[in-house]
């Protein structure tokens, strides 16, 4: 059994809205397509942005944004341009309570894990500045060229799927010191947290 006076153990943080201020995946979009681009891209998003009313997937919905904006993207590519817009925006997008937080618990030895519902290739540039020690996120499919295919590998890592995926990784008897989320899509996941801060962070850059 841990003991009650070390803090070591797994701690774990929502991404976005939790350590950013806003939607990642989103900024990097937009910043990836460009202006035009970008309005030109939602405009065709309206149908399924219209369906979402409807359905309430969020996955089928970002889905569709990965099949209008990444689609057929090599890899190497999309790596690239992940580590270009971290290095750009992670001043602008990073809370600063959140980052204290963060490092409060790195300080205590923690298993530190970044849980997100963005996809893994965009927020591991992120994940490594951050001294992540695990990143458990959506994941792209690539085709046999290594392109974007369109599809997940897996489910969107929302909701229940956060829980199932942590204790894919650290065990069915996962004790969660720590968790933090912002939204509706963390709750399974602060339910079963020692400590639960939900929407603590409110700090912008």
């Amino acid at each position: 059994m841990d003991d009650p006076a070390d803090d070591t153990g797994v701690v774990a943080f929502d991404f976005d809205g939790t350590l950013t201020t806003k939607d990642s995946f989103t900024a990097f979009l937009r910043w990836r397509a460009g202006g035009a681009r970008y309005a030109q891209g939602m405009r065709r998003l309206a149908p399924a942005a219209a369906a979402y009313l409807f359905h309430r997937n969020r996955g089928r919905l970002k889905a569709a944004a990965v099949r209008e904006f990444l689609l057929g993207v090599p890899r190497a590519k999309l790596e690239a341009d992940a580590r270009a817009f971290a290095e750009a925006y992670a001043p602008r997008l990073l809370r600063p309570d959140a980052l204290l937080t963060w490092r409060r618990w790195r300080g205590r030895r923690a298993t530190m894990a970044i849980v997100t519902a963005s996809p893994d290739i965009i927020v591991q540039p992120f994940a490594r500045g951050l001294g992540a020690d695990h990143l458990i996120a959506t994941r792209l499919m690539f085709d046999a060229d290594d392109r974007v295919s369109g599809i997940f590998d897996g489910r969107n890592c929302r909701g229940p799927e956060k829980v199932a995926r942590l204790k894919a990784v650290f065990g069915q008897e996962l004790r969660l010191r720590a968790a933090y989320g912002d939204t509706s899509g963390d709750r399974e996941m602060l339910k079963i947290a020692d400590e639960a801060g939900y929407r603590v962070f409110k700090e912008a850059p």
